[in-house]
């Protein structure tokens, strides 16, 4: 994905030793927020606005 050039990945402070099953972030890129699984990095990644991203994150740490 050409988009996603320059992307720096992280992952979660709360991915733990699981055996590698994390997902991994990149929201360096203007405009976007890229999503990938830690396994398969050459794989698909998910692309949200920001503004998705935001309310993806507060919703989840609220437990809803």
């Amino acid at each position: 994905m050409a988009e996603l050039t320059g992307a720096v990945w992280r992952k979660s402070t709360r991915s733990g030793d699981n055996g590698g099953a994390c997902v991994e972030v990149a929201d360096n890129l203007p405009g976007l927020v890229a999503v990938r699984d830690s396994k398969d990095l050459t794989g698909p990644a998910l692309i949200f606005s920001p503004t998705a991203w935001s309310g993806f994150v507060r919703v989840t740490k609220s437990g809803r």
